[in-house]
């Protein structure tokens, strides 16, 4: 799975991890995110990450 990066503060979104402390399960790709979930460390939306290796 992608993994993605908050171009704001260098979070990196891993599908593997997901986000437990919103609820995110593991498993969960970047695209199935909802359009409200925001960076957990500076709270950005979606549209400010990028993809990266």
């Amino acid at each position: 799975m992608k993994k993605f990066l908050c171009t704001a503060c260098g979070y990196i979104y891993d599908p593997e991890v997901g986000d437990p402390d919103a609820g995110i399960d593991p498993g969960t790709s970047f695209e199935d995110l909802p359009d409200d979930w925001v960076c957990p460390l500076c709270g950005v939306g979606k549209d400010l990450f990028e993809e990266t290796d």
